[in-house]
């Protein structure tokens, strides 16, 4: 089966990127949100983000009007009945993603692909919600935030997924101008396996007043050539987030390298969350583009 039409769930920050590349792709996209005002929202994101590519010369006027004119909203979910493959980015909710599964999967035509763009979530949990025939055709598909721009998307197999399913998506990766790379239903695929105990042990050190926040940032970035340090890592990804994956990690594979440090947890309660709250490890509501570091230790 040749993937031809793509259905995305959910418009925000991921959903709406991953419905942008795809259109950008050449693909017929239908994006599914809960009410047309969030999937108007989605769409006016994507439509700076074109114009801002148009004005830099990365694509025409032309190629950012086709791209606009493949894309549609809906909020109907049988409205995605026909789309070959259906990419779920939605809140990181089990039961609301297992709920939204099993009703798509009684919609749906029996060869339609469905992927979830979930970043620490099993695999196997959520494709449980569905028929045994859609269990082999069912797949993670990790993209990175922002989508349009970051090249990789790690293409998550199951045991049970059908190996020319798993062929498919690799292909479409490659067709949505990404690179993908093969892994399996572990928490945390390959990125968060490696970064997210990165990131936690960089907290631990601050703890224990190995160095400071910026002087562990840069010792990071000048050292390693890391491009941010992992202190403006957290606050970019968001230390909610960050919190939530290391958790499920945690409780996954029982060991300390990706247990949440004390001072993370007392973080998050706070509401600290990094850039989207305007404070986490830097402090960004007086000058966003030259944020200060907090006091936290």
């Amino acid at each position: 089966m040749e993937i031809k039409k793509v259905g995305v769930l959910g418009c925000g920050l991921m959903g709406a990127g991953i419905a942008q590349t795809a259109a950008a792709a050449g693909f017929e996209t239908i994006v599914r949100e809960v009410s047309a005002e969030l999937y108007e929202k989605g769409f006016g994101g994507i439509e700076k983000s074109l114009a801002k590519f148009a004005e830099k010369g990365t694509i025409t006027s032309e190629q950012q009007q086709q791209t606009r004119a493949r894309l549609t909203g809906t909020t109907a979910l049988e409205d995605l009945h026909d789309c070959d493959i259906i990419i779920e980015a939605i809140i990181e909710n089990l039961e609301t993603k297992r709920e939204t599964y099993k009703r798509l999967d009684e919609v749906c035509k029996p060869e339609t692909i469905f992927a979830s763009n979930t970043s620490s979530i099993s695999i196997t949990e959520m494709m449980t919600a569905t028929s045994h025939a859609r269990q082999q055709r069912f797949i993670g598909m990790h993209f990175f935030n922002p989508v349009p721009l970051m090249k990789l998307v790690e293409v998550v197999r199951t045991i049970l997924t059908d190996e020319s399913v798993y062929e498919e998506a690799i292909e479409f990766g490659q067709r949505l101008g990404k690179t993908p790379v093969r892994t399996s239903d572990k928490t945390g695929f390959i990125v968060n396996r490696l970064l997210v105990p990165y990131m936690l042990d960089a907290i631990r050190a601050l703890e224990e007043g190995v160095g400071s926040i910026v002087d562990i940032d840069n010792a990071m970035k000048l050292g390693c050539g890391y491009p941010m340090g992992p202190f403006t890592l957290g606050d970019f990804v968001g230390l909610d987030t960050t919190y939530y994956i290391a958790e499920i990690m945690f409780n996954e594979f029982r060991e300390k390298r990706f247990a949440p440090p004390p001072l993370l947890k007392r973080m998050v309660l706070a509401g600290l969350y990094g850039r989207k709250s305007g404070r986490g490890f830097y402090d960004y509501t007086a000058d966003p583009k030259n944020p200060t570091p907090m006091s936290l230790v």
